[in-house]
């Protein structure tokens, strides 16, 4: 089933996600990510919503044993740490796919 990856984060004053950006694409991909959605901040907050953060990253993976192997793969251990250095107040949300919000809706037995 597929999951997804909400990253939303501020960026860092160095250049550490810069160099993160420039390989994470291909060593997602190599995982079976890809980038669904990039955004940045641009609307006022919602009042009483999560504080904002700068930017926002959604990525789509084939299950959360594809995250798993992407954050354990050797190849890409120098590459987290850009990750990390380069953003702040980072929040990484993964949720399962879902058609539609009706196994959520269902009615609670009292």
């Amino acid at each position: 089933m597929a999951v997804y990856a909400l990253n939303l984060f501020d960026l860092a004053d160095n250049a550490d996600y810069l160099a993160y950006s420039k390989r994470s694409p291909a060593a997602v991909a190599r995982h079976g990510g890809r980038v669904v959605a990039l955004g940045h901040r641009g609307a006022e907050l919602v009042p009483g919503a999560t504080p904002a953060r700068a930017a926002l990253v959604l990525v789509e993976w084939p299950d959360a044993a594809a995250i798993q192997a992407y954050r354990d793969d050797p190849d890409c251990a120098d590459l987290h740490p850009l990750r990390e250095g380069g953003t702040l107040n980072y929040l990484w949300w993964m949720f399962e796919k879902l058609e539609d919000l009706r196994p959520l809706l269902k009615p609670s037995h009292t």
